[in-house]
């Protein structure tokens, strides 16, 4: 699948997108559902830079994130592009160390423990150049975790199964809404990351997605719980959210 390319981001475009999709939340009718796979995730993207000293967290969305990880004691900090979403983070979180900056461009003052690209690469134009980019940033031995959505989640395949869309791959209105630009595979995630010169050592993955967002926006609390938590015994190529843990080589 060819990717929709785009002119490059700046502050002013990046502040306009934080307004439409994170500033305004009251017309999001399916952020229960994300923000129930954004709380269930958090505890393995703690545990996936458990004994880090320093990690920067890409993006800093709606900040639920950014919470879930600092209250678990993750020594976070905070890269954002779009000043509004800059000045949210400071204001929540007054002893947040935030950055101001593109992501492409930015590069921290000294080497890094660990980098969460959390649903990031799938945004932008060239995955393979920001995961490098991203790699510099590491020590030896420091961690990238990278979240992507799985275009093998079990609600994709119904789909191709009933016709709804004709390939795994194939980018959903949804996809189109939020500004994706891809779906990946675990293999294809890899690949990426492998590229770009990191070790992948351990897979991630959670919520056990049947069917479309729009589908689910009446379901019981307890049922999209239940989903998000019966995760952590399936494999991770049957599941929304896909991951992985690479190394910069020591």
């Amino acid at each position: 699948m060819t990717p929709t390319t785009h002119a490059p981001l700046d502050a002013d475009a990046l502040d306009a997108y934080a307004r439409r999709y994170y500033l305004v939340q009251d017309d999001v009718p399916d952020l229960h559902v994300e923000d129930l796979q954004q709380v269930h995730s958090a505890g393995l993207i703690a545990d996936a830079v458990a004994g880090a000293g320093r990690v920067i967290e890409l993006g800093y969305g709606v900040g639920l994130m950014t919470r879930e990880l600092h209250d678990r004691g993750v020594p976070i900090e905070v890269l954002e592009g779009s000043p509004l979403l800059a000045a949210a983070a400071r204001e929540a979180h007054p002893e947040l160390v935030v950055h101001e900056g593109l992501f492409e461009s930015f590069v921290p003052d000294e080497p890094v423990d660990a980098v969460l690209a959390l649903h990031v690469v799938e945004h932008v134009d060239d995955p393979r150049a920001l995961l490098a980019h991203l790699a510099t940033w590491l020590r030896p031995g420091g961690r990238l975790v990278v979240v992507v959505p799985n275009a093998e989640s079990l609600h994709r395949r119904l789909a191709v199964r009933m016709g709804l869309q004709p390939a795994l791959d194939t980018l959903s209105p949804r996809d189109h809404l939020v500004g994706h630009q891809r779906v990946y595979t675990l293999d294809g995630l890899a690949a990426d990351v492998t590229t770009a010169g990191l070790t992948p050592v351990s897979e991630l993955g959670w919520f056990l997605k049947t069917l479309p967002n729009s589908m689910m926006l009446d379901w019981p609390r307890e049922l999209l719980i239940a989903l998000n938590q019966i995760s952590d015994e399936l494999e991770p190529r049957q599941l929304a959210n896909i991951g992985l843990v690479a190394e910069r080589p020591r």
